[in-house]
C-alpha cells in the first residue's frame, strides 16, 4: 500500500500557513469588532446631539417665557426642528433597539411642543389664563422631553461603557486563544521537526565519542530518512574500515610478536638440537636410561615449542568473542613471553599476581590489551626502569555502600572509561611503569582513535583505543593516572563471578 512521506518543507509551509491563517483571522475579528464599536459611538453622538438639542430647546424656551423675544422663538423652534430631524433621520434604523419606544415617544412630544409654542406665539405679550395654562403645558412637555432624551442618553452610555468593557474582554479571549492556539501548533510543529533533529544531534554526538551505532530516528520525513540512511551508511563504512585498521594493528603486533618468538623457540629448538647431537653420538655405547633421559628431554622441549606457537596461532586467529575462566598470572606471563625479546636488558619487569585469581575473559582479546599496554609501558622507559604488574581481588562488601568503582581510588577519579563494576566482586589490575609520563594537556586524548604522541609511521594511534574497547567488552573499565618524569600507571577493573570470590573475610579497602 503507498503510504504518504512527509517532509520538513511540508511541515514548515504548514506551520507558516497556520500562522498566516490565525493572524488573518485574528485581524478580521478585530476588524468587524472595531466597526461594531465606531457604530456603538455613532449610535451615541446621535443620542448625546439629540440630549444637547433638548436641552437647548429648553433654555430658549425659559427666555422666551422670561422676555418674549422673537428671536428666542426663532431659536427654540429651529432646535425643535433639529431634534425632529435628528430623530427622522436615524429612527427608522433603530427599530429593533429596546430604546425605540422611548425615541418614537420624544418624537411625538416634540411635534406637540411645537405646535403648543407656535400656539403659544399668539399669545405673547397678552396675560391671561388661557396663556399661563398653556405656558404649564409647553413646561411640562419639555420636561417630559429632557427626561426621556436624558434617560435615553444615560442608558446609551452605561451600554456603550459595558459593551466596550466585554469587548475588550472578547479581545482579550481571542487574542489569548488564537496565541495558545498558534503556540500549540508551534510545539507540535517544532516536536515533529526539531524532536528528529535533536535525536540526529544526539547520535552524532555519541558517534563522535566513538559509540558507532546504527542511527534509528523515529521519523517518516524525507529529509530524516534521507540524511539518516546517509549517515547508517558512513557509519557501516566506518565501522568497516575501523575493523580493518584493528586488524591492521593487530597484524602490526604480531609482527612485533614475531621478533620476540623467535628468541623463545631458539632456546627449545637449541636444546632439541644439542640432545639429538649427543644421542646420534653416543646411541651405540650410551645405556638405556640415559638414552630415554636425552629422549625426555627432547619431548619437554619440543612440547614447549608447540606451546610457543599454539599461543602464537591463538593470538593471530580471527575468531568469535568467547569468554572463558583463565588464570590471570599464566595469561599475563605469556602475553609477556611474547614481548620478551623486545624488552631491553636494563627493563625490569616484576609480577605480582597471586595465583589464585582466576579471571572470565576472551583469551585473544585480553591478550592484546595487554600486550599493547606492556609494549607502552616498556616504549615509555627510555634507558632503565621497571614494569610492574601487580593484581589484587577486590571483594564486594555488601554490608558497606557506596564503596565500588574508580572512586574507591583518588587517582583515577574523573580519569577512567567505560563503566565501572558495581556491587559485586572484581579484579584490579595495574600496569605501572617508571618511564616519561604523559603530560597533562595530552592525559584526557589518550583513548581517542588515531590520537599519538609517536613520530609519523611508529605508531597508528589505535592502541589504546583498542583497549578501551576490549576492556568495555568485558564490562570492565580502564583508568589511568601519570606525572612526567616519574611514570605512568593503568588501571583496569574486571568483573568476576560471586562464585569465583573467595577469601570474604580478607576484604578491605
Amino acid at each position: 500500500m503507498f503510504k504518504y512521506q512527509t517532509s520538513i518543507r511540508q511541515k514548515t509551509v504548514f506551520g507558516y500557513y497556520v500562522g498566516v491563517v490565525i493572524i488573518a483571522g485574528l485581524c478580521i475579528f478585530t476588524f468587524f469588532t472595531f466597526r461594531l464599536i465606531e457604530k456603538k459611538i455613532m449610535f451615541r453622538e446621535v443620542i448625546s446631539g439629540l440630549f444637547d438639542t433638548t436641552l437647548e430647546i429648553r433654555r430658549f424656551e425659559k427666555n422666551i417665557f422670561l422676555y418674549e423675544q422673537d428671536s428666542d422663538f426663532n431659536e427654540n423652534i429651529q432646535y425643535v426642528i433639529k431634534a425632529q430631524d435628528i430623530l427622522d433621520s436615524n429612527i427608522e434604523k433603530y427599530k429593533t433597539l429596546a430604546i425605540y419606544q422611548q425615541l418614537n415617544s420624544i418624537n411625538q412630544d416634540l411635534k406637540k411642543y411645537r405646535g403648543l409654542m407656535e400656539q403659544f406665539a399668539t399669545l405673547k405679550r397678552k396675560n391671561s389664563v388661557e396663556k399661563q395654562l398653556l405656558e404649564q403645558t409647553i413646561r411640562n412637555t419639555g420636561k417630559e422631553i429632557i427626561t426621556i432624551s436624558e434617560n435615553v442618553s444615560k442608558v446609551e452610555t452605561e451600554k456603550l461603557r459595558l459593551f466596550l468593557k466585554k469587548t475588550m474582554m472578547n479581545l482579550i479571549i481571542a487574542i489569548s486563544f488564537l496565541s495558545l492556539g498558534g503556540i500549540a501548533v508551534g510545539q507540535i510543529l517544532s516536536r515533529m521537526i526539531v524532536k528528529p533533529l535533536k535525536s540526529l544531534e544526539e547520535k552524532m554526538r555519541q558517534i563522535a565519542e566513538g559509540k558507532l551505532e546504527t542511527v534509528a530516528i523515529n521519523s517518516r520525513d524525507r529529509e530524516i530518512v534521507s540524511l539518516t540512511n546517509a549517515f547508517n551508511k558512513m557509519l557501516k563504512e566506518l565501522d568497516l574500515r575501523q575493523k580493518h585498521l584493528v586488524q591492521s594493528e593487530k597484524l602490526a603486533s604480531l609482527g612485533t610478536l614475531l621478533s620476540g618468538i623467535t628468541h623463545e623457540l631458539n632456546n627449545p629448538l637449541s636444546n632439541i638440537s644439542s640432545s639429538c647431537q649427543i644421542l646420534l653420538e653416543e646411541f651405540e655405547d650410551a645405556d638405556t636410561e640415559y638414552k630415554k633421559e636425552l629422549l625426555s628431554q627432547i619431548d619437554g622441549q619440543t612440547e614447549r615449542a608447540r606451546n610457543i606457537v599454539r599461543s602464537l596461532l591463538e593470538f593471530s586467529r580471527d575468531k568469535e568473542f568467547k569468554k572463558e575462566k583463565l588464570s590471570l598470572k599464566n595469561l599475563v606471563e605469556q602475553t609477556i613471553l611474547f614481548i620478551r625479546g623486545e624488552i631491553p636488558t636494563k627493563v625490569e619487569t616484576v609480577l605480582d599476581i597471586p595465583a589464585d585469581i582466576i579471571i572470565f575473559v576472551d583469551k585473544q582479546r585480553i591478550q592484546q590489551a595487554f600486550l599493547n599496554l606492556f609494549k607502552n609501558a616498556v616504549q615509555s622507559i627510555a634507558d632503565e626502569g621497571s614494569v610492574f604488574i601487580t593484581a589484587r581481588k577486590q571483594l564486594f562488601n555488601w554490608k558497606i555502600e557506596g564503596k565500588t568503582g574508580m572512586c574507591d581510588y583518588p587517582r583515577y577519579q574523573g580519569k577512567c572509561t567505560g563503566k565501572c563494576p558495581s556491587n559485586e566482586d572484581t579484579v584490579d589490575i595495574e600496569i605501572r611503569d617508571t618511564g616519561e609520563g604523559i603530560r597533562p594537556e595530552v592525559l584526557p586524548k589518550i583513548f581517542d582513535p588515531f590520537f599519538t604522541t609517536k613520530d609519523v609511521g611508529k605508531g597508528s594511534g589505535l592502541g589504546l583505543f583498542i583497549v578501551q574497547e576490549i576492556i568495555e567488552e568485558h564490562d570492565g573499565c580502564i583508568g589511568v593516572d601519570s606525572e612526567v618524569g616519574k611514570g605512568t600507571c593503568f588501571l583496569i577493573r574486571l568483573p568476576i563471578r560471586r562464585d569465583d570470590a573467595k577469601n570474604r573475610k580478607d576484604f578491605n579497602r
